[in-house]
C-alpha cells in the first residue's frame, strides 16, 4: 500500500507502569479492530490517535496527511478530523436530540472532504422520530446512535469507536450492531473499532491489529489472522474463519441458499432468505470445529457442503490435537479453512502439506443481511 492508500501508527512511551510499544498498518477505508484481552492497551492506542494521550515518540499518518511526527509535528485533538464513540455516549442533557448532533459540526468545511449529510445521517440510524426529544428519554440503544450521530456529524476523516456496545444488553446490541454496518457499507470511512468481543469482531471488521501487553502481536485482514496457525485467533477453541459471500440463489421449498466464496458455493442453513438477498454480500462463519477432512469425496453423506481443498499448513496443538489449514478449490487458490483433528486421524488419513483432500463442512453460520437485527 502506498501512503495515500493505508494509516500508519507507531506509538512507544512508558505510561506509569505500562509500556506501549505498537507498530501497524491498516486500510484507509473499512473497519479495523484494535483487539486483545483487557488491559493490553486498546483504548490507550486509540487516545493516542485522536491526540488525547500524546508521547514523545509517536508519529500518526492518514493518507498522507500527518496528524503526529515525534517531536516535529503534533495536531491537537479538537483540530484533528475525527469523530469519537465512547462506551457511553454522554449527551448533553439540556439539549434536544437534534442539538446534541449538531454540537460537534464544523462551521466550515474542507474542500477536499465529502459532506456528510445530517438528513442522510438521520435516515440511516432512524432517529428522525427522536430529534425533538431530551435525551433522558432515550433508550441506550437510542443514546448510542445519537452519539454515533453527533460523531459522523464532526465530519471526520477517521472515526474511532471505543468498546461501543460493551454498555448495552445482548438484544440492544443485536439492534445497534445493523446500524454500524450501515455506516461501514455506506460511507468510504476509515474506523478504528476497540472490542474484546469476537461475535463483533467477526461480523464488522476487515482488518486486525492483535494487541498483548501493549505490542503488536499481528496487524492483518480478518480472514488472513483467523487462518494463521501462529495466531492465537486460529489456536482457540473456538476457532472460525469469517469469509466474504455473495448470495446466488435460494431454495424456498428446503430454506437453503447458494453462497459463493473464493473456491467455491456453500450451501447454507435456513430460515429462508428473501427474494431480494440474490446478489447481496454477505458473511460466513466456519468453525474450525465444523470441518473435518477426507482422502475421497465421500458418495452419499448428509453433508450438504463437500469442497475440493489443498492442504497448505499443520499445527500440532498437543499430544492430542493437530490444526489444519487448508484452501478450496482444485487449484489449492481460493478461501482457507481450519480444521481441528485428532492427530490419530491425521496419521491414519496420512495426510500431508500439499495433499488433495475434500473438506466437508457440517455447518455453515450466515451473517445477517443489511438491516436485519442479530439473531
Amino acid at each position: 500500500m502506498t501512503a495515500d492508500q493505508n494509516i500508519r501508527a507507531e506509538f512507544r512511551s512508558t505510561l506509569g507502569n505500562f509500556t506501549l510499544d505498537t507498530s501497524f498498518e491498516a486500510p484507509i477505508r473499512g473497519v479495523t479492530a484494535i483487539f486483545g484481552p483487557s488491559g493490553c492497551g486498546k483504548t490507550v492506542v486509540l487516545r493516542c490517535i485522536a491526540g488525547l494521550i500524546r508521547v514523545k515518540d509517536g508519529y500518526f499518518n492518514i493518507g498522507g496527511e500527518i496528524w503526529q511526527d515525534r517531536g516535529q509535528v503534533f495536531i491537537p485533538t479538537h483540530r484533528r478530523p475525527l469523530g469519537y464513540v465512547f462506551q457511553e455516549a454522554s449527551l448533553f442533557p439540556h439539549l434536544s436530540v437534534r442539538r446534541n448532533l449538531l454540537f460537534g459540526a464544523p462551521h466550515e468545511h474542507a474542500a477536499d472532504t465529502p459532506t456528510i449529510d445530517f438528513d442522510e445521517v438521520v435516515d440511516l440510524l432512524r432517529i428522525r422520530a427522536l430529534l425533538d426529544r431530551s435525551p433522558r428519554n432515550l433508550s441506550g440503544g437510542e443514546r448510542q446512535r445519537v452519539g454515533i450521530g453527533r460523531a459522523l456529524l464532526a465530519q471526520p476523516k477517521l472515526l474511532l469507536m471505543d468498546e461501543p456496545l460493551s454498555a448495552l444488553d445482548r438484544k440492544t446490541k443485536g439492534e445497534i450492531l445493523p446500524f454500524i454496518e450501515k455506516l461501514r457499507d455506506h460511507f468510504s470511512l476509515p474506523i478504528f473499532y476497540v472490542t474484546h468481543d469476537m461475535t463483533e469482531l467477526e461480523r464488522l471488521t476487515d482488518h486486525i491489529v492483535l494487541l498483548e501487553r501493549g505490542h503488536v502481536v499481528a496487524s492483518a485482514a480478518l480472514s488472513e489472522l483467523q487462518s494463521d496457525p501462529s495466531s492465537t485467533l486460529a489456536t482457540s477453541r473456538e476457532a472460525a474463519v469469517t469469509l466474504k459471500g455473495r448470495v446466488e440463489a435460494s431454495d424456498p421449498k428446503f430454506g437453503v441458499a447458494n453462497v459463493s466464496i473464493p473456491g467455491g458455493m456453500l450451501i447454507t442453513p435456513p430460515p429462508p432468505l428473501p427474494t431480494d438477498a440474490i446478489g447481496e454480500p454477505r458473511r460466513i462463519r466456519i468453525l474450525a470445529s465444523d470441518v473435518s477432512l477426507a482422502r475421497e469425496r465421500p458418495s452419499r453423506s448428509s453433508i450438504l457442503n463437500v469442497l475440493p481443498a489443498r492442504v497448505v499448513a499443520m499445527k500440532p496443538l498437543d499430544h492430542y490435537e493437530t490444526l489444519v489449514v487448508v484452501k478450496l478449490g482444485e487449484d489449492g487458490e481460493g478461501a482457507r479453512l481450519l480444521s481441528r483433528m485428532t492427530q490419530k486421524s491425521w496419521a491414519e488419513l496420512g495426510l500431508a502439506e500439499g495433499q488433495r483432500v475434500y473438506a466437508q463442512v457440517k455447518y455453515v453460520s450466515l451473517g445477517p443481511g443489511r438491516g436485519e437485527p442479530e439473531e
